[in-house]
């Protein structure tokens, strides 16, 4: 079997879509002629002729696009259900991240059940209940948080708010909130909101977290999402 061939047929398996990170892990790549087998597969799914790109480390299949789009709830007449999508996929990558990565994942109760791909955020969360680690009123606002990673004492290490649209000055506020605990803040947008972001932060209100609040665009975190799959998949093949 070709390389592009069991791309195909993964994808197949897999409902017509896969995200790289799956890809990954399911190509037998051991039997592959290469020593770049993940290289490969992102030159692979380029090929126009078998495959589409849905998001940042989204693929799908030319034969299957229609059932794909359906399945996944892509209407790009419906402003409102690709807002839904493009949250939920961002906070499923992030999610998958820290699982990997070894922390504690959680979504806000009211994401829950939103789709990531065609699974709802609560079946890849590692924890169903936010972790009380300070004051009701400061736990308030930050289990509203798009995607907390928690140590293993339960401290909050990584913030992510996903900002497609809404305003960022609000998530800000949120991480200004957490500022005496030793935790990372991310804001996740696409990459024309830097400036956006540069600029409010920037602001003398934010001064106290200025130096804290890392901008992660979508394509930056597709590629981490994917190299941490990547990371992972070697090290099951090595003994450390």
């Amino acid at each position: 079997m070709k390389q592009y061939e069991e791309v195909i047929k993964i994808m197949e398996a897999d409902g017509g879509f896969s995200t790289l990170s799956s890809l990954y892990q399911k190509a037998d790549v051991n039997k592959w002629k290469t020593k770049t087998p993940f290289a490969s597969i992102r030159r692979i799914v380029q090929d126009e002729r078998f495959f589409f790109k849905i998001k940042p480390g989204l693929w799908a299949l030319n034969t299957r696009k229609n059932d794909v789009l359906e399945a996944l709830n892509i209407k790009k007449d419906n402003p409102k259900l690709m807002e839904e999508f493009n949250h939920s996929y961002y906070q499923g990558l992030l999610v998958e991240i820290g699982n990997i990565e070894g922390f504690s994942t959680f979504v806000p109760y009211q994401d829950k059940n939103k789709k990531y791909l065609t699974k709802p955020l609560q079946d890849f969360i590692s924890i169903r209940k936010f972790y009380q680690f300070t004051y009701d009123n400061i736990i308030r606002r930050a289990r509203t948080i798009d995607v907390s990673w928690f140590n293993e004492r339960k401290f909050p290490a990584s913030l992510f708010e996903v900002e497609h649209s809404t305003d960022i000055h609000n998530s800000l506020l949120k991480f200004l909130e957490l500022q005496d605990f030793n935790s990372h803040f991310n804001i996740v947008a696409d990459k024309a909101r830097e400036k956006e972001f540069s600029d409010k932060i920037n602001s003398v209100a934010f001064k106290a977290i200025r130096d804290r609040v890392n901008f992660l665009d979508y394509d930056r975190l597709s590629i981490y999402h994917s190299k941490v799959f990547e990371l992972n998949s070697i090290k099951k093949n090595i003994s450390l």
